[in-house]
Parts: C-alpha cells; structure tokens; sequence
C-alpha cells in the first residue's frame, strides 16, 4: 500500500506525516464530522502518545480505535 504524505504545523513546526490512504479516511470522516482541523487532532494525538514510538504509528493506533467503537450521537 502506498503511503500518503500530508503537511501541518505541529507545535508551530511544520512536518509531514505519512500514513496509507484507508487511516486517512478514518481521519478525514472523524474531523469533518467533528468540525476541527487535522492540525488540531494530530496535536491531540501527539500529545498524548509515548515520545519513543512514531507519530503515524499513534495516528495508526487512534484510527483503529475509532473504527472499533460504537459511533457517537451527535446533537
């Protein structure tokens, strides 16, 4: 599979972060429908991780949390 490479500002740095298209499709339905930028969820998720493992493995690691919980009710 391969990969997708994307740029943001992460902590006022920019980078890229490379995941396969099927993650980002997790990422894009999950900001769309939380009306927030990818910049932001990244930022939530880089904080949150272990500083020894990889960015796009924790980015990997939150998709798939997603896809395996029950949806949310929105109001």
């Amino acid at each position: 599979m391969a990969l997708v490479k994307r740029s943001l500002s992460l902590h006022g740095h920019r980078t890229s972060l490379a995941l396969e298209a099927e993650f980002w499709d997790v990422v894009d339905r999950f900001i769309a429908a939380e009306k927030r930028s990818l910049a932001s969820l990244i930022v939530e998720i880089d904080d949150s991780r272990d500083p020894d493992d990889p960015l796009s493995s924790a980015v990997r690691v939150w998709a798939l949390k997603q896809v395996q919980q029950p949806p949310r009710n929105h109001v």
